[in-house]
């Protein structure tokens, strides 16, 4: 075991004394060592109940016969990160996440973890450190938060918050109204209701087999989830002994089945730059063109908040992950049967699930031939940039308007508040990427208030940051190269006409080449907006959003 270089032989008799100080026995000294890596916080709704979680594991665990160890890694809603200078540090953070759970297992020689997380970046940067220390690990992903309830509305956080104040501000609801929904739509321990990026995320880890059958869309305050927690505790253990580790799991087929589930759920666009860090870490081939060239194979099967009106309560009483797999296993070519933590294949568990196809439609009867997911290039985004179709009203799939153009989330946030944007532009918001951020912000607060607006079918909005699993609406984010960096997008101006076509994967800047290269001579990227801290030493060593936004 790992855990023998701590505490076997005569000159390990100080590391066992310090050992014995944290209150293992000596009859749990030769027994596996094993981290609970605890993102608990009480500052993020999706965390707050995990040291009840973190119990279940620890049963499961010794239950097993192995000795558990809590340590904690940062957490950071990005609900309350939103529209300020807090979400600069969101993507940043899965990097940090990856160096702390790395650190604290290679220091201290952990035979195994469970990695006990939930929201956004939190999860791909565990995976990312599952993979890069390759030692055997199980994910527990705590689980959905319970739908909202007002006065017999069903509410989740982005359509009784975000796009709520878009409706208060057209005068669709009054101030009383606004207030109830701040009060009831997060009625309590969760994720976020809809597949924005901590459910997306956690569906597919469980697709990709690091967490059991059940996991992703079992809800926070179930015993379901309690009992997951306890199990997965359990298995560690039996990981440990068959010594099955992440490289064995995380593979160039369990990653894009990953692919063809995501785009089938329309999930959040944020997954493709956390399925491409983790292909990094794993040394997988897996890039933007994968999207792409599956997003050409893939119905969407499935429609949640903030697309639909079901939520990830809906998804559960389906069958969740197991169903959708189900489904999409006999007619997608590409979805290859893999083996997990539960060390069952995806497809044996598939055969046992019950499914709704009520709500997880059979690929003969999809939603729409559309996936959820696809990758748009043209001169404006020669790398690529992303669109949830999900999100976007079909009148709006081709559409062409005037650029709007802002340098930053909030003076495009003044604009759209005060009535500057209206029907037929296109929102240009740049300097928000990986580097210009830094830290390639979320844009749901701007994305809402158009929606809420009433103009979501009628107002675009491009941007080199990126979008929040709860956007919907014409919004086009990752565009790639960034501004900062000198992407054509940082060269548009105030008029331009953009052309955007979504079923022929098009967004184009109808400006002439030669303008383009005369705009480009004169161009300088505006200052950095970040001069010092940890921010500063991420914009240096940040990659593309192409790329994943990894750091080298």
């Amino acid at each position: 075991m790992k855990s023998d270089e701590i505490k076997q032989g005569l000159q390990r008799s100080a590391h066992r004394a310090l050992l014995y100080g944290t209150g293992v026995s000596q009859n749990q000294m030769d027994k596996p060592f094993i981290g609970i890596a605890s993102s608990f916080t009480d500052l993020v709704p999706g965390h707050v109940n995990m040291r009840d979680i973190e119990r279940y594991i620890e049963k499961g665990i010794h239950t097993g016969g192995g000795q558990s160890f809590v340590f904690g890694v940062p957490a950071i809603c990005d609900g309350i990160a939103m529209g300020h200078s807090g979400m600069s540090y969101s993507l940043p953070s899965r990097e940090l996440i990856a160096d702390c759970v790395e650190s604290v297992a290679s220091a201290h020689k952990l035979d195994g973890l469970v990695l006990l997380t939930n929201c956004d970046k939190i999860t791909p940067g565990m995976l990312m450190a599952a993979v890069r220390l390759d030692i055997p690990c199980i994910v527990v992903t705590v689980g959905p938060m319970l739908d909202g309830k007002c006065e017999h509305k069903t509410l989740t956080m982005v359509k009784g918050t975000f796009e709520a104040v878009g409706q208060f501000k057209s005068g669709e609801i009054d101030a009383e109204t606004l207030s109830k929904f701040e009060v009831e739509a997060c009625p309590g321990a969760g994720a976020c209701q809809g597949l924005y990026t901590a459910n997306t995320m956690a569906c597919l880890t469980e697709v990709i087999g690091m967490s059991l059958p059940g996991c992703a869309t079992s809800s926070a305050v179930s015993a379901k989830t309690k009992r997951i927690a306890f199990d997965s505790g359990v298995i560690i253990n039996e990981l440990i002994k068959k010594q099955i580790t992440p490289s064995q799991i995380i593979t160039r087929e369990s990653v894009r089945n990953a692919i063809i589930v995501d785009l089938a759920l329309g999930g959040s666009t944020n997954s493709i730059l956390h399925l491409l860090a983790i292909a990094n870490e794993a040394g997988i081939d897996v890039t933007l063109e994968d999207f792409s060239e599956l997003s050409k194979k893939v119905p969407q099967l499935i429609k949640l908040d903030p697309s639909g009106v079901l939520t990830m309560t809906d998804l559960d009483n389906a069958g969740g992950i197991p169903a959708a797999i189900k489904t999409l296993k006999p007619a997608i070519a590409d979805f290859t049967t893999t083996t997990g933590v539960a060390m069952i294949s995806n497809e044996e568990v598939a055969q046992r699930a019950w499914c709704d196809n009520a709500v997880i439609r059979p690929v003969s009867d999809p939603i729409t031939s559309n996936p959820g997911l696809a990758v748009l290039y043209g001169n404006v985004a020669p790398e690529g940039s992303v669109v949830k179709i999900s999100g976007v009203d079909p009148e709006a799939h081709v559409f062409t308007g005037k650029a709007k153009v802002y340098n930053s989330e909030e003076s495009a946030m003044n604009a759209i508040m005060s009535d500057e944007v209206v029907k037929g532009d296109v929102v240009v918001i740049r300097y928000e990427g990986p580097k210009g951020g830094p830290g390639m912000r979320e844009m749901l607060a701007p994305t809402s208030a158009i929606v809420g607006k009433g103009l979501g079918k009628y107002v675009a909005l491009i941007t080199d940051g990126r979008f929040s699993g709860g956007t919907r609406g014409l919004c086009i984010g990752h565009i790639t190269p960034e501004a900062a960096i000198g992407g054509v997008i940082g060269l548009i101006e105030n008029g331009d006409e953009i052309f955007i076509d979504i079923p022929n994967r098009i967004i184009d800047l109808q400006v002439a080449d030669d303008v383009l290269a005369k705009r480009k001579e004169t161009f300088k990227p505006i200052e950095p907006k970040i001069k010092k801290g940890y921010l500063v030493k991420y914009a240096k060593t940040v990659s593309s959003a192409s790329q994943g936004a990894i750091t080298r």
